[in-house]
């Protein structure tokens, strides 16, 4: 069934106008705040990677700002527990007997900053993985759920840096995409300081209204599933796939040479998914191969995971992707 060509031209004004309020805050890092955006209607989570004072934070900000949703920012740290993410039973007092009570945790928002998540231990790390796949927390037996929509935003320092912990692969996969922020050009760094360092700052404001601001999200959430996959597009995605993972009958030499493992289902689903939002964008109702080269990157980087090998020769997943998608055919 054709999508309407009405649903498709409000999805994208309301995207759009989304993206101009975050840059009226947020100098460059233009292709940062699309990919973010794209994560978020495609009904995933982000994962943002940089240097300190990059204003990974402060996008991320901006971002729930303009969507006019419940924000909540989680500091982690190597001493914070699971208990302080996902809430835990307290003893009450009330109507003359004791009682155990559930107490929220910061985890209870429709959007949650996960604020330099590789400085917290890997057991903390694992608080968010029940929440970030079943959109559900279990709490000694009891099962809470979380409201939709829920995204995850999660920031870290490169592992490099002194005191990191680095999130392990089963967590890394559960984020739809892996962003690079990069630090800005000498111009974008005039325009900051210009911006931040002046009397007064730029608050974004809510392109939502708020009491109908659920209700659209999840309407353009369900609009990108509606979008085709045609046959041949789900056939480049596979190949893709099996391109990327060593010990595939189709994989790149590359890719056995430096791979230990290859990006799975979930690689594909993503490409599957940011291409649908990425159609929209463009005005149509069915994903073209480009649709997907360009989301192929944040899709995939995080789930393709390196030997010794690739470390050694400072080989980095994304420049064998790169590679691989100049080769893969699109027959």
């Amino acid at each position: 069934m054709a999508l309407p060509e009405e649903r498709i031209k409000e999805f994208v004004r309301i995207f759009r106008s989304i993206e101009e309020e975050v840059s009226r805050v947020i100098v460059g890092q233009r292709t940062i705040v699309r990919k973010m955006l794209t994560s978020f209607f495609a009904g995933g989570h982000v994962l943002l990677e940089g240097a300190p004072g990059l204003g990974k934070t402060l996008m991320v900000k901006t971002f729930s700002n303009a969507l006019g949703l419940n924000f909540k920012r989680i500091q982690f740290t190597p001493d914070l527990m699971p208990s302080d993410i996902i809430g835990t039973q307290i003893l009450s007092d009330g109507m003359g007997e004791r009682h155990f009570e559930f107490k929220y945790g910061p985890i209870f928002a429709h959007i949650v900053l996960a604020d330099e998540v590789n400085r917290a231990t890997p057991k903390t790390q694992s608080a968010l993985l029940e929440a970030m796949e079943e959109q559900q927390v279990s709490v000694f037996g009891e099962t809470y759920r979380l409201e939709s929509p829920f995204f995850v935003l999660a920031t870290q320092n490169p592992i490099e840096i002194e005191g990191t912990y680095p999130l392990p692969e089963a967590q890394l996969d559960r984020f739809l995409f892996k962003l690079l922020v990069q630090p800005p050009n000498a111009v974008e760094l005039t325009e900051i300081l210009a911006r931040t360092t002046s009397e007064s700052r730029y608050q974004a404001k809510p392109i939502l209204p708020p009491n109908q601001a659920r209700s659209i999200v999840e309407d353009m959430k369900a609009l990108v599933r509606q979008v085709i996959l045609a046959p041949p597009i789900g056939a480049y995605i596979a190949q893709v796939i099996a391109a990327a993972t060593p010990g595939a009958e189709q994989a790149r030499d590359e890719v056995s040479q430096y791979f230990r493992y290859g990006p799975g289902p979930r690689g594909a689903q993503a490409l599957t998914l940011g291409a649908k939002v990425n159609a929209l964008l463009d005005g149509r109702a069915n994903v073209s191969f480009e649709d997907i080269v360009d989301v192929a990157l944040p899709a995939l980087r995080h789930r393709c995971l390196l030997n010794f090998q690739a470390e050694a020769e400072n080989i980095n997943a994304d420049y064998i992707l790169m590679n691989l998608l100049k080769t893969v055919s699109k027959r």
